[in-house]
Formats: C-alpha cells, sequence, structure tokens
C-alpha cells in the first residue's frame, strides 16, 4: 500500500512582511510534530501539514512578486486586517497558529485572540491552537520592548543558545513566566557547505534596506563595492538587493540602492541581484554586509564571510553583534585580499549549527508542542501586559489594529469577508504607492531642508 499522503496538521502563520512569511512559513514546517522530512529547496511543506497563510494588510504587504521570489509554498494565501484574521481564528479549527509579526502586531493579536478563544475550552472536544511567534534573525535592538511584546505565545522561539539565555533573563527579571522560551534556530538555514573557490571568484554584497540608514553612508558602500570590482576585474562583484523601488520589505527602505547607483559608473563585472538569497550563496566565494542575517546563513555554509568596519562598530548599525566573531573586517583590508576566519564558539552560541547538527535543532520546539497538542486541555492565553501592568501603554498598541483595551474591534474597524472589487483594489495600490513616494521621496527631501 503507497503511503498515505493526508494532511492531518492545520497551521495558520500570520505574516506582514516578505522576510517574515519566509520566517513563519519555514518555522511551521519546521516545528511541526511528527514524521518530518527537511524542507524542500522551495520551501514546500512536509506531508501530513496544511499551511494556511494569512497576509496582514499593511504598508509592507508583499507583492506577488516578493511571495514568488521568497518561494515559499502554503495550501492557501490572502491577505487579511487583523480583524478578519481573528474572524477567520474563530471560524476555523487550527492545530497551531504561528505569528510572524512584529512586537506590536504579536501582542495586539494575543489579545484578540484571548478574546476570541475565550470559553473555547468549556466546549466538548475543542481546545484553542498553539500559538508560537518569535524573531525573524539577529536580535540587537530593542531586546525587552520586543519581548515583553511577544509575551503571552505558548512558545517564543530563540533562534540561539545566546538569544534563549536573554529572553528568558528578561521574563525572569519583569518576573514573567519564562517558560515559553524555546531555543531553536533560524528555520532557513541549508545548503551545500562551501567546498572552494568559483569560477569567476564572486563577491556579494547582501545590502539591508534601513541600515545604514543615510544618503552619504549609503554612497560610500556602493562606491568601495565599485571599487573593489574596479580592483580586482577578474571578479565578479554582485549587489545583493531585497526588494525592487516601491516595494518594502520588513525595514523601510528611504533610499534604494538601485536609485543611488544611477548616479555612479560601474565596471563590467559589477551587477544588481535579487532573488532567494540561498541561490545567491550557492555561487558565493566572499559574504559582505553590515550586520545582515544573510551573514549567519553564509556562516552555516562556511563561506567566509565579512562584517564591514567601515561606518564604525555601532549599536545602531547591528554590526556589534559580531563582536568576537572573528568576521569583522574593513573595505581596505578585503581589498587587499584578507579573508575573515570565524570564531567556532562564537558562531556555536549563534544558531548557525555549522557542525552538522541542523536537523536536530528544531526538536526541543517539536517535543513541546506535541505535548501541548495531547494535553487534555490548554491554559488561556495570558501576555505580560494588560490594562493592569500597562494601562498607558497597551491601549495605543492595540488600537492600531482597530482593538480595544479588551481585544474586542473597535466600531468602524475594517473587516470585510469577501475580496475587493476592482476599484478598491485600484484605491487600496495608489495609498500604498502614495505611502512609499512619501517614504522614498518626500522624507528625504523633507529632512534635508530641516538640516539647512
Amino acid at each position: 500500500m503507497p503511503p498515505s499522503t493526508t494532511k492531518s496538521l492545520r497551521i495558520a502563520v500570520l505574516a506582514d512582511s516578505d522576510t517574515r512569511w519566509k520566517w513563519g512559513a519555514l518555522t511551521a514546517d519546521r516545528i511541526a510534530p511528527g514524521p518530518s522530512m527537511e524542507a524542500g529547496p522551495r520551501g514546500e511543506a512536509q506531508v501530513g501539514l496544511a499551511l494556511d497563510g494569512y497576509l496582514l494588510r499593511g504598508r509592507a504587504t508583499p507583492t506577488a512578486r516578493q511571495l514568488e521570489e521568497v518561494g515559499v509554498r502554503a495550501d492557501s494565501l490572502r491577505e487579511v486586517t487583523a480583524v478578519e484574521f481573528l474572524r477567520a481564528m474563530a471560524e476555523t479549527s487550527y492545530d497551531i497558529v504561528v505569528l510572524a509579526l512584529v512586537g506590536g502586531g504579536v501582542q495586539a493579536m494575543l489579545h484578540g485572540l484571548a478574546r476570541v478563544w475565550d470559553g473555547l475550552e468549556t466546549r466538548p472536544g475543542q481546545k484553542r491552537p498553539v500559538v508560537v511567534t518569535g524573531y525573524v534573525g539577529v536580535v540587537y535592538e530593542k531586546l525587552a520592548d520586543g519581548l515583553l511584546l511577544r509575551h503571552g505565545a505558548d512558545l517564543v522561539l530563540a533562534n540561539s543558545r545566546q538569544d534563549a539565555e536573554r529572553f528568558r533573563a528578561v521574563y525572569e527579571g519583569v518576573g514573567a513566566d519564562a517558560s515559553s522560551v524555546t531555543e531553536v534556530a533560524l528555520p532557513f538555514l541549508g545548503g551545500a557547505a562551501y567546498e572552494g573557490e568559483h569560477d569567476p571568484y564572486t563577491v556579494v554584497f547582501a545590502v539591508q534596506p534601513s541600515v545604514p540608514d543615510n544618503r552619504r553612508d549609503r554612497v560610500y558602500l556602493l562606491d568601495r563595492l565599485i571599487r573593489h570590482a574596479r580592483l580586482h576585474p577578474e571578479r565578479e562583484v554582485l549587489l545583493k538587493l531585497r526588494s525592487r523601488p516601491g516595494e518594502h520589505t520588513t525595514h523601510i527602505e528611504e533610499l534604494p540602492y538601485q536609485k543611488l547607483i544611477q548616479r555612479l559608473d560601474p565596471p563590467a563585472n559589477f551587477r544588481l541581484v535579487y532573488g532567494n538569497m540561498g541561490e545567491v550563496l550557492d555561487r558565493t566565494d566572499l559574504l559582505v554586509t553590515i550586520s545582515s542575517t544573510a551573514a549567519l546563513e553564509s556562516l552555516h555554509r562556511r563561506i567566509p564571510t565579512a562584517v564591514l568596519t567601515d561606518l564604525g562598530i555601532r549599536e545602531v548599525l547591528g554590526n556589534h553583534h559580531f563582536v568576537g566573531s572573528g568576521c569583522l573586517a574593513s573595505w581596505d583590508q578585503l581589498d587587499a585580499g584578507h579573508r575573515p576566519v570565524p570564531d567556532e564558539e562564537w558562531v556555536a552560541r549563534q544558531g548557525v549549527v555549522a557542525d552538522g547538527t541542523y536537523a536536530s535543532a528544531f526538536d526541543a520546539a517539536r517535543e513541546r508542542i506535541a505535548k501541548l497538542l495531547a494535553s487534555p486541555e490548554r491554559p488561556p492565553l495570558t501576555p505580560y501586559y494588560t490594562p493592569v501592568t500597562a494601562p498607558g501603554y497597551l491601549p495605543g498598541i492595540l488600537a492600531r489594529h482597530h482593538l480595544g483595551p479588551d481585544g474586542t474591534p473597535l466600531p468602524g474597524a475594517p473587516a470585510h469577508d469577501k475580496e475587493p472589487g476592482p476599484v478598491r483594489q485600484i484605491v487600496r495600490r495608489a495609498a500604498r504607492g502614495a505611502y512609499r513616494h512619501g517614504v522614498q521621496r518626500v522624507a528625504p527631501v523633507i529632512r534635508r531642508m530641516g538640516e539647512l
């Protein structure tokens, strides 16, 4: 008899950007209990798992092109408001819900879901889903703020041993339950280990949408990358971009590199590239970045990796996270042929798992979820922030998602069950375009005027 392909476990993922959708969907695949297969090269959901995707409507809602580039498949995928998502959770039975959102979005959904599922345990055969959340990559800023906004989920995933220790310390320090913190690894690590130089030797600079945040520093980085290409005409030098002009990813990008480079004159061996980071790393001999999570992907595959110090080692850049890694270097050093050698102990603490144990990195999460799913009842969601503990903070967080202090939708909250008509779609696209134009064109001009 052929093996059964019945999908028995149902998971919902709510994401607010392309990178968080990738993290959420791949995390769902990794943490699903039961017989598991490694996610395929395009992130197909495993047999025995039904995955429904929900994209939270907002400034960073991914475009069709971004979703295709991410390459993660779902059984269903639709765009929703926060209130629409809560309604879907009330009407549809799931085993696991993954919240792949910014901290404020997670907190709002935790309160909204607590209201939606209130009293569910008293109904025969009914249990609320297991709720999982976490971070897309390196946590180098707003540690306490982001963590406390995620408190209340059944599992708060930490991508490394170091993060797990920090997360527990924050929760315990404020008297909150820290048992939800569960150590895993980044779900999108993988690919073949680096085996030697390619022909041509390829240098990739992985950009970040929000770092650095000013024209001078961005032009400097572009100039140094182009200078490296001229110094080494035998090499291929690639500028790896996250999004095209007009698109947004996890962070707002006011000064797209594509526009800044128009005033420069790169040589023939310099190119802009998009696409899946894993596919780009397949041909990379040196990965260069300021502090991108791409550095961890590269280190996982043992590709030579450099974290730039040209603009200083500063918290605002995020490269302070790599102190002790052995990867810090300047363009002058790289131009002269320096290749950083990572510190193995540092790498092991960052969840990179370059030692071949990646397949077991999610075992603890799977075991914990299996126990929760098998338990006869599940306690209600209890976030640390409540109208009692944060009366001046929580209402504003919830109101941004059209929820009242008790998680109930506010009067007039947008909630439409059917697909928007052509006119509404055009208006929505125009509104997003206006917002992005304001971010990328108007805001920088106003800022420069203010500096006069």
